[in-house]
Protein backbone atom coordinates (compact mmCIF):
# COMPACT_ATOMS: atom_id res chain seq x y z
CA UNK A 1 0.00 0.00 0.00
CA UNK A 2 0.98 3.55 -0.78
CA UNK A 3 2.77 5.38 2.15
CA UNK A 4 2.09 8.80 0.29
CA UNK A 5 0.33 11.56 1.87
CA UNK A 6 -3.28 12.52 1.44
CA UNK A 7 -3.34 16.13 -0.06
CA UNK A 8 -6.32 17.97 -0.23
CA UNK A 9 -5.88 21.27 -2.79
CA UNK A 10 -8.00 23.74 -1.61
CA UNK A 11 -9.64 26.55 -4.47
CA UNK A 12 -11.31 29.34 -2.57
CA UNK A 13 -12.00 32.79 -4.74
CA UNK A 14 -11.50 34.93 -2.24
CA UNK A 15 -8.77 36.35 -0.86
CA UNK A 16 -8.53 34.60 2.39
CA UNK A 17 -9.14 30.92 1.85
CA UNK A 18 -11.23 29.47 4.66
CA UNK A 19 -10.10 28.72 7.77
CA UNK A 20 -13.08 26.99 8.30
CA UNK A 21 -12.71 24.29 5.60
CA UNK A 22 -9.30 24.04 6.50
CA UNK A 23 -9.85 22.90 10.14
CA UNK A 24 -12.66 20.75 9.14
CA UNK A 25 -10.40 18.70 6.22
CA UNK A 26 -7.19 18.42 9.06
CA UNK A 27 -10.12 17.26 11.61
CA UNK A 28 -11.41 14.37 8.57
CA UNK A 29 -8.46 12.77 8.34
CA UNK A 30 -6.26 14.77 5.56
CA UNK A 31 -2.70 14.89 5.61
CA UNK A 32 -1.25 18.58 3.59
CA UNK A 33 -3.96 21.10 2.87
CA UNK A 34 -2.89 23.10 -0.02
CA UNK A 35 -4.60 26.21 -0.22
CA UNK A 36 -5.12 28.86 -3.09
CA UNK A 37 -7.07 32.05 -2.61
CA UNK A 38 -8.51 34.71 -5.28
CA UNK A 39 -8.36 31.60 -7.94
CA UNK A 40 -9.93 33.08 -10.77
CA UNK A 41 -10.91 30.41 -13.22
CA UNK A 42 -8.02 30.83 -15.84
CA UNK A 43 -5.71 29.84 -13.24
CA UNK A 44 -7.04 26.37 -12.61
CA UNK A 45 -5.71 24.74 -15.20
CA UNK A 46 -2.42 24.93 -14.33
CA UNK A 47 -3.43 24.34 -10.04
CA UNK A 48 -5.28 21.20 -11.69
CA UNK A 49 -2.08 19.71 -13.90
CA UNK A 50 0.47 20.03 -11.00
CA UNK A 51 -2.31 17.79 -8.98
CA UNK A 52 -2.56 15.09 -11.74
CA UNK A 53 0.73 14.75 -13.54
CA UNK A 54 3.35 14.75 -9.60
CA UNK A 55 1.92 11.35 -8.90
CA UNK A 56 1.19 8.06 -10.68
CA UNK A 57 -1.88 6.13 -11.47
CA UNK A 58 -2.29 4.57 -8.30
CA UNK A 59 -1.63 7.51 -5.83
CA UNK A 60 -3.99 9.91 -7.87
CA UNK A 61 -7.28 8.91 -5.36
CA UNK A 62 -4.44 9.93 -2.44
CA UNK A 63 -4.84 13.93 -3.95
CA UNK A 64 -8.12 15.42 -4.05
CA UNK A 65 -9.35 19.32 -4.67
CA UNK A 66 -12.06 21.26 -2.34
CA UNK A 67 -13.75 24.15 -4.42
CA UNK A 68 -15.17 26.56 -1.38
CA UNK A 69 -15.37 30.21 -0.82
CA UNK A 70 -18.22 32.74 0.05
CA UNK A 71 -19.42 33.55 -3.83
CA UNK A 72 -21.47 29.85 -4.89
CA UNK A 73 -21.70 31.00 -8.59
CA UNK A 74 -17.68 31.58 -8.61
CA UNK A 75 -17.26 28.66 -7.21
CA UNK A 76 -19.64 26.59 -9.69
CA UNK A 77 -17.55 28.26 -12.42
CA UNK A 78 -14.13 26.81 -10.74
CA UNK A 79 -15.69 23.41 -10.47
CA UNK A 80 -16.38 23.70 -14.12
CA UNK A 81 -13.30 24.72 -14.84
CA UNK A 82 -11.61 21.65 -12.61
CA UNK A 83 -13.12 19.36 -14.63
CA UNK A 84 -12.78 20.40 -18.07
CA UNK A 85 -9.02 20.47 -17.13
CA UNK A 86 -8.56 16.31 -16.30
CA UNK A 87 -7.01 14.65 -19.08
CA UNK A 88 -8.99 11.10 -19.47
CA UNK A 89 -8.19 9.06 -16.53
CA UNK A 90 -5.57 11.81 -15.00
CA UNK A 91 -8.12 13.42 -13.05
CA UNK A 92 -8.76 13.77 -8.91
CA UNK A 93 -11.61 13.53 -7.19
CA UNK A 94 -13.38 17.30 -6.41
CA UNK A 95 -15.80 18.54 -3.90
CA UNK A 96 -17.55 21.83 -4.02
CA UNK A 97 -19.08 23.69 -0.84
CA UNK A 98 -18.89 27.03 -1.34
CA UNK A 99 -20.24 29.12 1.32
CA UNK A 100 -21.36 25.43 2.87
CA UNK A 101 -24.18 25.44 0.88
CA UNK A 102 -24.71 21.70 0.10
CA UNK A 103 -23.55 20.53 3.37
CA UNK A 104 -26.18 22.71 4.76
CA UNK A 105 -28.71 21.85 2.45
CA UNK A 106 -28.00 18.06 2.98
CA UNK A 107 -28.29 18.61 6.88
CA UNK A 108 -31.52 20.13 6.63
CA UNK A 109 -33.06 17.57 4.33
CA UNK A 110 -31.37 14.28 6.39
CA UNK A 111 -33.46 16.45 9.64
CA UNK A 112 -36.44 16.80 8.65
CA UNK A 113 -36.43 13.19 6.89
CA UNK A 114 -36.23 11.66 10.75
CA UNK A 115 -39.80 12.98 10.76
CA UNK A 116 -41.39 13.20 7.57
CA UNK A 117 -42.06 10.54 4.65
CA UNK A 118 -40.37 12.95 2.06
CA UNK A 119 -41.68 11.46 -0.90
CA UNK A 120 -45.65 12.33 0.36
CA UNK A 121 -44.33 16.07 1.73
CA UNK A 122 -45.14 19.17 1.02
CA UNK A 123 -42.61 21.53 1.85
CA UNK A 124 -42.22 25.23 1.92
CA UNK A 125 -38.68 26.81 1.43
CA UNK A 126 -38.06 30.21 2.57
CA UNK A 127 -35.08 32.11 0.74
CA UNK A 128 -35.50 29.90 -2.09
CA UNK A 129 -33.91 31.61 -4.70
CA UNK A 130 -30.35 31.49 -2.66
CA UNK A 131 -27.84 29.09 -2.84
CA UNK A 132 -29.00 27.19 0.17
CA UNK A 133 -32.37 27.57 -0.73
CA UNK A 134 -32.34 26.06 -4.00
CA UNK A 135 -30.09 23.55 -3.04
CA UNK A 136 -32.85 22.38 0.08
CA UNK A 137 -35.46 22.28 -2.71
CA UNK A 138 -33.47 20.50 -5.56
CA UNK A 139 -32.70 17.65 -2.54
CA UNK A 140 -36.14 17.84 -1.43
CA UNK A 141 -37.69 17.57 -4.90
CA UNK A 142 -35.07 14.37 -5.77
CA UNK A 143 -36.92 12.74 -2.53
CA UNK A 144 -40.34 12.97 -4.12
CA UNK A 145 -41.44 16.20 -2.16
CA UNK A 146 -43.86 18.66 -3.34
CA UNK A 147 -41.76 22.33 -2.84
CA UNK A 148 -43.23 25.61 -2.78
CA UNK A 149 -39.64 28.15 -3.03
CA UNK A 150 -40.58 30.92 -1.77
CA UNK A 151 -39.20 34.50 -2.06
CA UNK A 152 -40.19 38.62 -1.38
CA UNK A 153 -40.59 38.39 -5.41
CA UNK A 154 -42.49 36.16 -6.98
CA UNK A 155 -40.19 36.71 -10.47
CA UNK A 156 -37.31 35.32 -8.70
CA UNK A 157 -39.58 32.59 -6.96
CA UNK A 158 -40.40 31.18 -10.43
CA UNK A 159 -37.72 31.71 -11.96
CA UNK A 160 -35.46 29.40 -9.82
CA UNK A 161 -38.28 27.03 -9.55
CA UNK A 162 -38.03 26.23 -12.81
CA UNK A 163 -33.90 26.10 -12.85
CA UNK A 164 -34.69 23.67 -9.73
CA UNK A 165 -37.41 21.36 -12.16
CA UNK A 166 -35.18 21.43 -14.91
CA UNK A 167 -32.42 20.12 -12.84
CA UNK A 168 -34.72 17.26 -11.22
CA UNK A 169 -36.40 16.47 -14.07
CA UNK A 170 -39.82 17.14 -12.80
CA UNK A 171 -42.54 19.52 -12.07
CA UNK A 172 -42.75 19.58 -8.21
CA UNK A 173 -41.08 22.51 -7.54
CA UNK A 174 -43.62 25.97 -7.99
CA UNK A 175 -42.44 29.54 -6.88
CA UNK A 176 -44.32 31.29 -4.07
CA UNK A 177 -44.18 35.29 -3.20
CA UNK A 178 -44.17 35.90 0.29
CA UNK A 179 -43.83 39.04 0.85
CA UNK A 180 -46.12 39.72 4.49
CA UNK A 181 -48.18 37.11 7.20
CA UNK A 182 -51.12 36.76 4.51
CA UNK A 183 -48.75 35.63 1.82
CA UNK A 184 -46.14 33.69 4.39
CA UNK A 185 -50.00 32.04 5.27
CA UNK A 186 -51.24 30.95 1.69
CA UNK A 187 -47.52 29.84 1.13
CA UNK A 188 -47.62 27.33 4.50
CA UNK A 189 -51.00 26.27 3.88
CA UNK A 190 -51.13 22.57 4.20
CA UNK A 191 -47.21 22.17 4.51
CA UNK A 192 -45.43 19.63 6.44
CA UNK A 193 -41.89 21.15 6.56
CA UNK A 194 -41.09 24.57 6.56
CA UNK A 195 -36.99 25.63 6.14
CA UNK A 196 -35.73 29.05 6.15
CA UNK A 197 -32.74 29.76 4.48
CA UNK A 198 -32.79 33.07 4.08
CA UNK A 199 -29.75 35.60 4.52
CA UNK A 200 -28.27 35.59 8.07
CA UNK A 201 -30.05 38.51 10.54
CA UNK A 202 -33.20 38.50 8.41
CA UNK A 203 -36.77 37.02 9.75
CA UNK A 204 -38.74 35.68 7.77
CA UNK A 205 -41.06 34.23 9.41
CA UNK A 206 -43.09 35.30 12.07
CA UNK A 207 -43.73 32.84 14.73
CA UNK A 208 -48.18 33.39 14.54
CA UNK A 209 -47.62 32.47 11.12
CA UNK A 210 -46.00 28.80 11.83
CA UNK A 211 -47.56 28.46 14.96
CA UNK A 212 -50.80 28.53 13.32
CA UNK A 213 -50.24 26.27 10.43
CA UNK A 214 -52.24 23.32 11.20
CA UNK A 215 -50.55 20.81 8.53
CA UNK A 216 -47.34 22.03 9.93
CA UNK A 217 -44.77 18.96 11.54
CA UNK A 218 -41.18 20.34 11.05
CA UNK A 219 -39.55 23.63 11.21
CA UNK A 220 -36.25 24.06 10.19
CA UNK A 221 -34.11 27.58 10.28
CA UNK A 222 -30.40 27.76 8.99
CA UNK A 223 -29.86 31.60 10.29
CA UNK A 224 -27.24 31.64 13.13
CA UNK A 225 -27.49 35.49 13.16
CA UNK A 226 -30.14 37.42 15.22
CA UNK A 227 -33.22 38.15 14.53
CA UNK A 228 -32.94 34.51 13.21
CA UNK A 229 -35.32 33.43 10.33
CA UNK A 230 -37.82 32.06 12.13
CA UNK A 231 -39.17 33.45 15.34
CA UNK A 232 -39.74 31.60 18.57
CA UNK A 233 -36.94 28.92 17.26
CA UNK A 234 -33.49 29.22 19.30
CA UNK A 235 -30.28 28.33 17.48
CA UNK A 236 -29.52 25.46 19.40
CA UNK A 237 -33.13 24.14 18.79
CA UNK A 238 -32.41 19.63 17.86
CA UNK A 239 -35.88 18.10 17.52
CA UNK A 240 -37.00 20.41 20.07
CA UNK A 241 -41.27 20.28 20.15
CA UNK A 242 -42.74 23.57 20.30
CA UNK A 243 -46.53 23.55 19.87
CA UNK A 244 -46.54 20.23 18.53
CA UNK A 245 -44.43 21.40 15.64
CA UNK A 246 -40.49 19.34 15.80
CA UNK A 247 -37.91 22.68 15.67
CA UNK A 248 -34.33 22.64 14.65
CA UNK A 249 -32.41 25.86 14.43
CA UNK A 250 -28.89 26.47 12.91
CA UNK A 251 -26.74 25.08 15.48
CA UNK A 252 -28.88 21.92 15.84
CA UNK A 253 -28.46 21.21 12.44
CA UNK A 254 -24.86 22.04 12.21
CA UNK A 255 -23.61 18.50 14.10
CA UNK A 256 -25.12 16.36 11.06
CA UNK A 257 -23.47 18.96 9.18
CA UNK A 258 -20.11 18.54 10.25
CA UNK A 259 -20.86 14.90 9.93
CA UNK A 260 -21.29 14.71 6.40
CA UNK A 261 -18.86 17.69 5.73
CA UNK A 262 -16.07 15.56 7.25
CA UNK A 263 -17.57 12.05 5.27
CA UNK A 264 -17.72 13.87 2.55
CA UNK A 265 -13.98 14.82 2.72
CA UNK A 266 -12.25 11.27 3.82
CA UNK A 267 -14.83 9.76 0.42
CA UNK A 268 -12.49 11.73 -1.41
CA UNK A 269 -9.40 9.47 -1.18
CA UNK A 270 -11.39 6.63 -1.87
CA UNK A 271 -10.80 6.64 -5.92
CA UNK A 272 -9.89 9.79 -7.96
CA UNK A 273 -12.98 10.01 -9.95
CA UNK A 274 -15.61 11.52 -7.72
CA UNK A 275 -17.55 14.42 -8.12
CA UNK A 276 -19.14 15.32 -4.52
CA UNK A 277 -22.13 17.71 -5.21
CA UNK A 278 -24.81 18.78 -3.56
CA UNK A 279 -27.05 15.29 -4.26
CA UNK A 280 -23.23 13.02 -3.84
CA UNK A 281 -23.15 14.72 -0.56
CA UNK A 282 -26.70 14.42 0.64
CA UNK A 283 -26.25 10.57 -0.38
CA UNK A 284 -23.52 10.29 1.65
CA UNK A 285 -25.13 11.57 4.13
CA UNK A 286 -27.50 8.36 4.62
CA UNK A 287 -24.72 7.16 6.69
CA UNK A 288 -23.77 10.18 9.15
CA UNK A 289 -26.83 11.08 11.25
CA UNK A 290 -28.82 11.45 8.40
CA UNK A 291 -30.78 8.15 8.52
Amino acid sequence: MSDRRTILIQLDPDPQPSSFDRVVAIDAGVDEVFSYGSVRAEQVEPLVHGAIFTRGPEDLKRTAIFVGGMDVAAGEELLQRVLKSFIGPMRVSVMLDANGANTTAAAAVHAARRHLELSSATALVLGGTGPVGQRSALLLAHQGADVRLASRSQRRADAAATAVCEAVGSDRVSGYETYDDDTIGAALEGADLVISAGAAGVRLLPRDCWEDAKALKVAIDLNAVPPLGIEGIEVVDKATERSGISCYGAIGVGGTKMKIHKAAIRSLFESNDKVLDAETIFDLGMGEGGA
